[in-house]
């Protein structure tokens, strides 16, 4: 009966430390987007500002963004 308790103990004790790394890796990951959603609010005009909470009010889905434009610099291949 002993081994059994230590055995589950032990598994006990391991999903907690793989428990407490993924709240690690979370919290981490929430902070990071809290960070970059708070630049978006600072470099989003206020008419985006404006559609995005009608959205939200509406429950729509955003349209479809369009991603930012690459500065020509920044080639997807090596260009030697």
């Amino acid at each position: 009966m002993d081994l059994v308790k230590s055995h589950l103990m032990y598994a006990v004790r391991e999903e907690v430390e793989v428990l407490k790394e993924q709240i690690k890796e979370l919290i981490e990951k929430n902070s990071q987007l809290e960070q970059e959603n708070n630049l978006l609010k600072t470099l989003a005009s206020p008419e985006q500002l404006a559609q995005f909470q009608a959205q939200l009010q509406t429950g729509s889905p955003p349209a479809a963004a369009q991603p930012p434009a690459q500065p020509a610099s920044q080639g997807s291949g090596p260009t030697a």
